[in-house]
């Protein structure tokens, strides 16, 4: 396995020994084989990796969506494979953030109750300090002036970062991206990188993307890559150049 790694203080999410297998006898698919990663708190990471490598997996492992084989996770230090199914849930709807390459906005209402609408669900008060996170994170993505609009008024572009913004206000200690830009033009895509890179850079907050795309993951601090439902490499600030090569590497093993 090729690494270049940092040595975090402290982590965001964690897994060790995860292995997720869906089937039985000679049937029975890997799809996560003994992975052990760290992901770092206040940066932006991208998982990449061929079709069927098991990004997928890993993210829905992680954010608590799916339940591993064998093996830990651990998120914001909390053991996710401890939580019964109610504590489980509760855990993503306090701590997690979700954006998904569908916007999941709801139709009728504004962008600004689109954004709010989780806060409310849970039922915590939007008082001045929710207020105020929300003037932070409307200004970091640039929607100021689209708060009033319905989504059917507002680019995909913009409708995904009302999603980002949805994720960033209820104070997520991840935000888990899942292909975000699939859906979107290049020069939307580039925007909604850029934003995703900003929430992480001038709000602190930890970023995990998934995606297919070396472009978009050169917008990251950090990106993992998987082949076989095994992790091939951990790349700190990698070039185009270098991710290019680590991916050909990977698709040529799931390949062999």
């Amino acid at each position: 396995m090729t690494t270049t790694t940092h040595a975090p203080v402290a982590t965001a999410a964690s897994a060790r020994d995860l292995t997720k297998t869906y089937g039985t006898g000679a049937a029975a698919v890997h799809a996560l084989d003994g992975v052990d990663v760290d992901l770092a708190p206040g940066r932006f990471t991208a998982v990449m990796g061929p079709s069927g490598s098991g990004k997928s997996t890993l993210m829905h492992c992680l954010a608590g969506l799916d339940r591993p084989t064998r093996g830990t996770v651990t998120v914001d230090g909390v053991d996710l494979t401890r939580l019964d199914d109610d504590r489980l849930t509760r855990f993503r709807r306090d701590h997690l953030g979700f954006v998904f390459q569908a916007f999941n906005l709801l139709p009728m209402l504004t962008a600004r109750q689109n954004i709010l609408l989780p806060l409310e669900l849970a039922g915590r008060r939007v008082d001045a300090n929710v207020c105020d996170d929300l003037d932070t994170v409307v200004s970091v993505l640039g929607l100021g002036d689209r708060l009033g609009h319905r989504p059917s008024e507002l680019s995909g572009g913009q409708q995904q970062r009302v999603a980002i913004a949805r994720a960033l206000v209820s104070q997520a200690s991840i935000v888990f991206a899942d292909e975000p830009t699939g859906n979107l033009d290049s020069a939307a895509s580039a925007e909604v990188l850029a934003y995703l890179r900003r929430s992480v850079r001038e709000l602190g907050r930890t970023v995990v993307m998934v995606t297919h795309e070396i472009d978009a993951a050169a917008y990251a601090d950090d990106v993992v890559v998987l082949a076989d439902g095994r992790i091939r490499s951990h790349l700190v600030s990698p070039s185009r150049a270098e991710l290019v090569s680590v991916l050909a590497g990977s698709s040529h093993r799931d390949a062999s």
